[in-house]
């Protein structure tokens, strides 16, 4: 089969932005209802009709590409589907109304955002999961952040900051696992030496964050004693509730598998509404039956009326059917991948970059560009990681270089930029769960920024990059 040349593969992707652009200035936040979907589906329509007409790639080979990688991502659709749950149980329970209770209580606004950054990070690296972090304990810093006056973007990029950092570094992390296996690298020694890019640029974050909480006003002392107040009046909040976050990061230290750990603590949170928000439960159902409300607040939407404006906006839940848009988006997204990559489109891309990897800079630069453009294209985290070892291992190994180079650099262009891309699962995933737009948070995520930058700068430098013909 006669692959295509990398200006021809591109054509699919200025197709794609094209439509992007128009669709979110068209529908601005409500995009995500439908037109980014047709506007991937066409995406993938065009990148058919050029493979099946210009290159005879057969049909059944673009439906094999494409049902691989929806079947790439099954579990992370269920494990999606269940935090919508979560998210909504944790709420209607009164466990997150809880935690924004003490935590008001406890950290200083002073502190706040570097305190986010680091909890998270914590959190994720006992979780390995950037998603069962943010899906939990975020959503709880998200209000208190709010109550304590702090713009949205700042309290999601430190969070989001904190959670790929621990997710980047944890041996539980799946994806830390898949670069380290794919490049044929030890774990624990492909950890070893992340840190030397991780390490610079998780404390060049927390340094702005914690300028950042110096430099800003926080609300004013009664308008959280008011916010406090308004959560006492909506919900029961007792430390008994604690209990629910408690057993899960028990089932977290345990090592129970995530769609496990997520569905129990689900089940935990319901149980915990039906003792101690009955009355809450009732006024959601609309009748007197609080397994109705239980249950509403697991899979619909739910709007709690507040004497607090910011905490009824903060409280209304989606539940289960929130996740349905993003679901439906990372399905788009992934026929558009395996289209692309059934064309060989995304070989072809990432090939053209071979001839300019000479040098060491340009090798880290290249291969740095070449996994962000493999990314925002296949729209597949595993995927991504998987073509890059595939790929550049060839070229890594002809310059010389160790192969624990390419997978810190797989890591740092992929892993920490995938939550920055707004049609892929990652971006669409936290912004769904945290109610905050990708673009709105992608400027405050410094660590996920930074990470990138901070690798070609190490290649730069040379520093801990060996060759064969050098001495280790």
């Amino acid at each position: 089969m006669k692959h295509p040349s990398p200006l021809v593969s591109l054509l699919p992707i200025v197709v794609l932005v094209a439509m992007l652009f128009a669709t979110i200035h068209t529908f601005g936040s409500d995009s995500l209802s439908g037109g980014s979907q047709i506007s991937l589906l066409t995406t993938t329509a065009v990148c058919v009709t050029l493979g099946t007409l210009v290159y005879r790639v057969p049909w059944k080979k673009f439906e094999q590409a494409i049902a691989e990688s929806i079947g790439n991502i099954s579990t992370a659709i269920i494990i999606l589907l269940i935090i919508g749950s979560l998210s909504g149980a944790w709420m209607i329970s009164g466990v997150v109304p809880t935690l924004i209770y003490y935590g008001l209580q406890i950290i200083h606004p002073d502190f706040f955002l570097a305190s986010c950054c680091i909890i998270c990070a914590l959190v994720s690296v006992m979780t390995g999961s950037s998603w069962t972090t943010i899906a939990t304990i975020g959503i709880a810093l998200m209000g208190i952040g709010k109550a304590q006056g702090f713009h949205e973007g700042w309290i999601a990029g430190a969070i989001i900051s904190g959670a790929y950092f621990g997710d980047k570094v944890s041996p539980l992390s799946d994806t830390t696992v898949l670069a380290s296996s794919v490049n044929g690298v030890p774990l624990f020694s492909h950890i070893r030496y992340m840190m030397i890019t991780t390490v610079p640029s998780i404390i060049i974050t927390l340094l702005i964050f914690i300028g950042m909480g110096w430099w800003s006003e926080s609300a004013d002392t009664r308008e959280m004693a008011a916010f406090t107040q308004a959560l006492q009046e909506r919900f029961t909040i007792t430390p008994w509730l604690l209990l629910v976050p408690a057993g899960t990061a028990w089932l977290i230290a345990r090592r129970v598998p995530s769609v496990i750990t997520l569905f129990l603590s689900t089940l935990l949170a319901g149980i915990f509404a039906l003792i101690f928000q009955p009355d809450l439960l009732r006024e959601i159902a609309g009748e007197a039956n609080t397994f109705r409300g239980a249950m509403l607040g697991l899979y619909g939407s739910t709007a709690l009326p507040s004497h607090n404006e910011l905490l009824t906006e903060l409280i209304a839940t989606h539940g289960m059917s929130g996740m349905l848009p993003t679901v439906w988006l990372i399905l788009c997204a992934m026929c558009f991948g395996g289209a692309m990559t059934a064309c060989g489109m995304i070989e072809s891309i990432t090939s053209s970059f071979a001839h300019l990897m000479k040098s060491r800079l340009s090798i880290g630069f290249f291969s740095l560009g070449a996994c962000l453009l493999l990314f925002v294209t296949s729209s597949d985290l595993y995927l991504s990681i998987f073509l890059i070892g595939g790929i550049f291992n060839y070229f890594y190994q002809k310059q010389g270089y160790e192969s624990r180079l390419l997978s810190r650099t797989t890591e740092d262009a992929v892993t920490v930029t995938s939550v920055l891309i707004p049609w892929n699962s990652c971006g669409m995933t936290q912004a769904t769960i945290l109610s905050v737009s990708t673009m709105t948070y992608l400027p405050f995520c410094f660590f996920n920024l930074i990470s990138p930058l901070m690798s070609i700068l190490v290649a730069a430098l040379g520093y801990r990059i060996t060759r064969r013909d050098q001495k280790v």
